[in-house]
């Protein structure tokens, strides 16, 4: 009796139920209005940047490609998660189904490593435009570029194929409430009935390897870009230098901070709580703030708004 039980649970109802943020605040109507207005700055202001770095042709080049690669994986990232959260909370529907789920996990893991890489191609974009000049346009050029942000894609694409369909073939005969938001590797797998330690430590091993690579590549890049600051005789160039990579460093801290603790840090560290602010960080406040970094405090970016805008010498005065 208790076999069919257990096969029952394992074949019957597919679809799981996502716990989420909601739950967790005594005003989750205030909390989705909130979240809905994060929702579409993010949108907004990653949009507005990809149009003016394509608009202006001052924009053209290396890094601000690279810089559009990312507001378009942030807005993705942000598009995989949210919408679904917000839907099921209006219409008081907190199910997705077995595809569903597998489909969010694929595009989310997928999204992540492409960061993760392109972050590092970023690093290697400051290194060479500023410990090498002479060359940069050679070492950097279009189809680098090209190449560059396509690896990035294509890692991040194996990470997303090699995760996803192992973790949804888990039997699932536990309780199928999942504690997130979203469908999560980590918090789906708890689900499992059967022995996923195993597999838990080879991810393990593949998330360290996929934080590793890029870190060592994003340092190695600093600490050569540091000691050619230094060497400046110019103060303008190295303020011009420290205001370039800074933005990227801010980035870089906010993003890999969040998934070190998600991915790299023993289970002992965790609770469902805890998880979920975290990943409400990095999946839906960093798409808002990677903007905001890389516009606000960039001239050039807001000389090229000004002109779309073209609002005058009145706020051009603003932008020195």
């Amino acid at each position: 009796m208790e076999n069919m039980n257990w096969v029952a649970n394992h074949t019957g109802q597919n679809d799981f139920i996502l716990v989420g943020l909601f739950s967790q605040f005594k005003h989750p109507t205030l909390l989705c209005l909130v979240i809905f207005v994060v929702f579409l700055m993010a949108l907004s202001g990653n949009i507005i940047l990809i149009l003016l770095i394509y608009s202006d042709v001052h924009l053209h080049t290396p890094m601000y490609f690279f810089i559009s690669q990312l507001s378009l994986m942030d807005m993705m990232y942000i598009s995989v998660t949210v919408p679904k959260m917000l839907i099921n909370q209006v219409i008081g529907v907190n199910r997705i189904s077995a595809p569903e789920c597998g489909m969010q996990m694929f595009l989310y893991v997928t999204l992540a490593g492409s960061e993760f890489f392109l972050l590092a191609s970023m690093a290697y974009d400051r290194y060479v435009a500023i410990c090498h000049p002479l060359r940069y346009p050679v070492l950097m050029n279009q189809r680098v570029c090209l190449l560059l942000a396509s690896g990035c894609w294509i890692l991040g694409s194996a990470d997303g194929f090699l995760f996803t369909p192992t973790t949804m073939t888990f039997p699932f005969c536990r309780s199928r409430e999942i504690h997130h938001f979203f469908c999560e590797v980590p918090a789906v797998l708890k689900l499992s009935c059967s022995d996923t330690s195993l597999y838990e430590i080879f991810m393990y091993l593949c998330c360290v390897l996929m934080l590793l690579t890029p870190v060592m590549i994003i340092s190695s890049s600093y600490y050569f870009i540091l000691l050619t600051i230094h060497r400046m005789n110019s103060a303008e160039g190295r303020k011009k230098a420290f205001a370039t990579c800074s933005s990227h460093m801010t980035v870089v801290i906010l993003f890999y901070g969040a998934a070190v603790y998600t991915y790299m840090l023993p289970t002992s560290y965790h609770t469902p709580e805890k998880d979920m602010m975290v990943s409400v960080f990095y999946t839906i406040l960093t798409p808002v703030l990677n903007p905001l970094i890389y516009s606000l405090r960039n001239k050039d970016v807001m000389g090229a708004l000004k002109k779309m805008l073209n609002l005058g010498p009145v706020f051009q005065e603003t932008i020195k």
